[in-house]
């Protein structure tokens, strides 16, 4: 997958378009896979009170953006790019996820 957990983004589309953040959680949904961003595409919800603790009103909850709709922005030249896959040799190979922009690895991950 091009976008994990922790990764910072950039959003192409929608009511937040241009903003960047930092992608909370990656979640299989009904139409392929949402990436959560807290502070981003922002939707109301109406919640009763379900305790004398907890208050009945309506909350700001973040919902998922389709994962077609932001990019990865490369943490070495802070820029949005594309990502390259590729395999680093050795004992133990592993899948290596590359800026297309500067050629540098993003990170490694096991694979």
């Amino acid at each position: 997958m091009n976008v994990r957990r922790g990764d910072t983004v950039l959003i192409l589309a929608g009511k937040d378009r241009g903003k960047r953040g930092t992608v909370e959680r990656v979640a299989k949904t009904k139409r392929g896979f949402g990436v959560l961003i807290p502070g981003i595409n922002m939707a109301k919800k109406h919640q009763r009170a379900r305790s004398r603790t907890q208050s009945a009103g309506i909350i700001d909850i973040p919902v998922p953006i389709h994962i077609s709709n932001v990019q990865l922005v490369c943490p070495r030249c802070n820029e949005p790019t594309r990502v390259a896959h590729g395999r680093l040799e050795g004992e133990h190979a592993r899948s290596t996820r590359i800026c297309k922009r500067c050629g540098e690895q993003v990170e490694v991950t096991s694979k």
